[in-house]
């Protein structure tokens, strides 16, 4: 039997594409509206820290959003829970939102989330009435703290940022979410479709795409690639894959009409 097909749902937000998509490492912001309207996504995310809240008569970044995209603007780049505490309420200040994906870094080298850190953040943002998106490691415990703890959403990485490695850990995904209520949005390491599908089908809610559409030799047909890849690994989580086992034959033998002889 299928499995029931529910709608995405982040923050009293309900999302129709499963797609969502980073801003950074695109030649020109003109390229990065023509890739982001191909992907079809429904939710950007921005760096704070790349965004001019404090000179609004600037070009900006936000000007080449397609229109209608809700904005997830990021702590990227922080390294300290006040650091990313910090950021969320200055984004917010300026207009961003409530809706904020939570990064706390605790390696410099690896780009690897501080487990502690990120809890005690996303429980300080949650008291602040953020509704908290937060990138953590493929961790099914700490996924259980962080939504205790009042995330809407829990994010685990593939694989290191900005690798292209692909869903290294795909275990931890089917672990994660038969753990939490929230939504998992499978976020880092995406280099291509096949990874795309392949967190979809193994029950990823959504995923969070960026270099891999950027830093493609033809980012907007790349777009267009993961947009048709989520929606397939979706269909197929939802359709349910046929078990492996040995080999079968696939027309079986019974029933089937016999030769008559000297034919």
């Amino acid at each position: 039997m299928a499995r029931e097909d529910r709608a995405l749902q982040i923050g009293g937000r309900t999302f129709g594409s499963r797609l969502f998509v980073g801003t950074g490492k695109y030649a020109t912001w003109e390229l990065m509206k023509e890739a982001l309207a191909a992907s079809g996504s429904e939710l950007v995310t921005v760096a704070v820290r790349r965004v001019n809240i404090d000179r609004p008569d600037e070009p900006s970044l936000l000007n080449y959003i397609p229109e209608g995209a809700t904005l997830l603007p990021n702590t990227a780049g922080c390294y300290t829970v006040e650091e990313a505490v910090t950021t969320a309420r200055l984004a917010r200040a300026a207009g961003l939102g409530a809706l904020v994906k939570l990064e706390v870094i605790g390696d410099q080298e690896l780009l690897w989330p501080d487990p502690l850190g990120t809890l005690q953040a996303t429980e300080q943002l949650v008291r602040e009435g953020f509704t908290v998106m937060v990138y953590t490691t493929p961790d099914p415990v700490l996924a259980v703290h962080l939504a205790n703890a009042g995330a809407a959403a829990v994010m685990p990485l593939g694989s290191p940022i900005g690798s292209g490695q692909g869903v290294l850990d795909v275990d931890a995904v089917i672990k994660i979410r038969a753990r939490v209520q929230v939504p998992v949005v499978v976020d880092a390491g995406i280099g291509s479709p096949a990874d795309a599908a392949l967190a979809m089908e193994h029950g990823a809610d959504a995923v969070l795409v960026n270099t891999a559409i950027a830093a493609a030799a033809d980012p907007v047909l790349m777009a267009r690639a993961m947009k048709a890849a989520v929606e397939a690994g979706r269909m197929g989580y939802l359709a349910g894959r046929m078990p492996r086992r040995d080999a079968s034959p696939s027309s079986p033998s019974e029933g089937r009409v016999s030769q008559p002889a000297g034919a």
